[in-house]
C-alpha cells in the first residue's frame, strides 16, 4: 500500500470512495471534501490517499481551523473526513493515513489536531478527549467523548480555548450529531 498526497487525477476515485464508505450520507461528505479541497490551495492542510493496485482505497483530509484562546487565535488542523473502502476496512489503512498525516503536520509545526470521531477507535492513534485538556467544542451537538484532540510538539499549555470550525463545516451542516 502506498500513502501519498492526493493528486488531481485521484478526485473521482476519492469521491466514489466516500459515497461507498458513507452510504446515504456519502454525497454530503463528497460535497464537504470538494469544498475543503479548495481551501488547500491557499491554506495549510493535507489531503492524503492510500493506494493499492493503482486504486484509491482510503482518504484522509486535514484542514486549517482556529482555536480561540485567551491570548490569540491559533491555527490548528481538523481531521475530517477519514474513509476507507468497505472492502479494504480493518486492514490498518485508516490508521496508516492518520499516522502519516500526524507525522506530516508535526513536521509543519501544527500544535494540535482535532476531530469528531469514535472514542473506541481514535485513542489508539494518540487522540484523547479534548475536554480533558480544557478545550471547548464548537457545537453542543458534538458528544463530549467524540470531541478529541492529538497534541503535537508545537503545543504550549496556554493554547486552550474553543475550537472554531471553518465555515465550510457549517455550510454543509456537518457538525455534531443531528436527530433523524
Amino acid at each position: 500500500m502506498l500513502i501519498r498526497e492526493e493528486q488531481p487525477q485521484d478526485i473521482d476515485q476519492v469521491r466514489a470512495l466516500h459515497v461507498s464508505a458513507f452510504g446515504d450520507h456519502g454525497h454530503v461528505v463528497v460535497s464537504l471534501v470538494d469544498a475543503l479541497r479548495q481551501s488547500l490551495t491557499s491554506e495549510a492542510g493535507l489531503s492524503l490517499v492510500a493506494c493499492a493496485d493503482d486504486a484509491v482505497v482510503g482518504h484522509a483530509l486535514f484542514s486549517r481551523n482556529l482555536l480561540d484562546t485567551p491570548r490569540r487565535l491559533v491555527y490548528v488542523q481538523v481531521l475530517s473526513p477519514l474513509a476507507v473502502l468497505p472492502s479494504h476496512q480493518r486492514q490498518g489503512i485508516g490508521a496508516s493515513l492518520v499516522r502519516r498525516g500526524v507525522a506530516t503536520l508535526e513536521e509543519r509545526g501544527v500544535p494540535a489536531i482535532f476531530l469528531e470521531g469514535s472514542p473506541d477507535y481514535y485513542p489508539r492513534l494518540g487522540f484523547a478527549p479534548a475536554g480533558d485538556h480544557g478545550f471547548r467544542r464548537p457545537s453542543l451537538r458534538i458528544p463530549d467523548a467524540g470531541f478529541q484532540v492529538r497534541l503535537l510538539a508545537a503545543y504550549e499549555p496556554w493554547m486552550t480555548g474553543t475550537l472554531v470550525y471553518r465555515q465550510t463545516f457549517w455550510d454543509h451542516d456537518l457538525v455534531g450529531v443531528r436527530d433523524s
